[in-house]
């Protein structure tokens, strides 16, 4: 291998390879839904075995960072995709069916962080955010009272416009417009009651239950760039996440 690592602790030589091309994936050398380069072409670029590519890729493309492609190759993973696009939504109606998402924004203003946002974010307290408040509607019904929370620096001229033009299709906007592509996320869970203000906005009586879910979204490098807060109905929806 061309490279070598000073780091004291040992990595084996594929999840260098793959620490590699990821860092190729933050300089933006291949963009989301672009091609990346073949297992070959890779091998010789860093003096490795194709076998030592391929693993690295598969471990890519387990976390969704890149996409294989039958007979085609492997490409970076777009939220543009119909199968990545929601990658993130958890919530499903209680029989399995498949409903129609809408979303209404609420607000989208400039705010100076809370401490407990910004140390989430990695920022200093009382660093400019983008604050985002928007209601999800599922099948026309109210379901989830979102709060997103944006670092200004990094996601420069978001407006409400432009949120409207995506449709809501958060991710997909960023990736777009601002090369940020979100490749992972952690999610804490807890159960509240409906306060006056978001029994309103969900059209509810308030102290209905409701789950909260807290979610950080990472970048390349894991770099956090999104913290959000779902407000969720689920007396006809469940939370569903698939455990490997």
């Amino acid at each position: 291998m061309k490279t070598t690592s000073s780091s004291p602790r040992f990595q084996p030589l594929y999840q260098q390879i793959k620490t590699l091309i990821t860092q190729s994936l933050i300089a933006g050398e291949w963009a989301p839904g672009a091609a990346i380069p073949s297992e070959m072409e890779l091998a010789a670029r860093y003096g490795v075995s194709q076998g030592t590519v391929r693993k690295a890729i598969d471990e890519l493309a387990a976390e969704n960072i890149v996409m294989r492609r039958q007979g085609k190759g492997t490409f970076v993973a777009t939220h543009s995709e119909d199968m990545v696009k929601l990658r993130f939504l958890r919530l499903v109606a209680m029989d399995g069916s498949k409903e129609l998402l809408d979303n209404q924004l609420l607000s989208c203003e400039r705010v100076k962080a809370p401490a407990p946002t910004a140390a989430a974010l990695q920022i200093k307290s009382g660093s400019a955010v983008i604050d985002i408040r928007r209601l999800l509607l599922f099948n026309g019904k109210p379901l989830i009272l979102d709060r997103i929370i944006l670092p200004a620096a990094a996601f420069k001229g978001v407006n409400d416009k432009q949120i409207q033009s995506y449709n809501g299709s958060m991710y997909r906007m960023y990736e777009t417009e601002l090369g940020i592509r979100m490749v992972r996320a952690e999610e804490k869970l807890t159960a509240l009651g409906a306060d006056g203000e978001v029994a309103r906005t969900l059209g509810l009586k308030q102290g209905t239950p409701l789950l909260s879910i807290e979610r950080v979204s990472y970048t390349y490098g894991d770099k956090p760039m999104e913290w959000r807060l779902g407000l969720c109905l689920t007396d006809r929806h469940h939370y569903l996440a698939h455990l490997e």
